[in-house]
């Protein structure tokens, strides 16, 4: 499986055509062969394979322009180099100050991130 492509797919697939979207969708997410989609699109297995170069290379091609993949990628990590730092810096307090500093470190803020997105407040 191509991570890559995968991440390029999730961020870029809404620029691709409809065509392009269901075969990229059949080939990386379902896991369907060249002869499979052919044969489920009604199409040659060329075809399919041409699909598949030009989407990839399409979606190559506006991560050099746009770099969404890539700043998605080192926010994730500086994000977890943060928590991972405030995660020892939690161990130096006193017990009571580390077990809330810890709980707080350790939630999961998805609930709070759908609301906020929902209210248009992360925009």
């Amino acid at each position: 499986m191509d991570l890559h492509f995968l991440r390029l797919w999730d961020i870029y697939s809404p620029l691709l055509t409809e065509h392009q979207r269901e075969i990229t969708d059949l080939y990386f997410n379902c896991d369907l062969s060249l002869a499979e989609i052919a044969e489920e699109k009604g199409c040659s297995r060329q075809s399919v394979s041409d699909t598949l170069r030009k989407a990839r290379r399409l979606m190559e091609e506006y991560e050099e322009k746009l770099h969404f993949a890539r700043l998605a990628a080192e926010s994730s990590l500086a994000q977890s180099l943060r928590t991972e730092e405030l995660m020892r810096w939690a161990q130096s307090l006193p017990a009571e100050k580390r077990l809330e500093a810890e709980a707080i470190l350790s939630k999961d803020y998805s609930a709070e991130v759908g609301r906020a997105l929902a209210d248009g407040k992360a925009l």
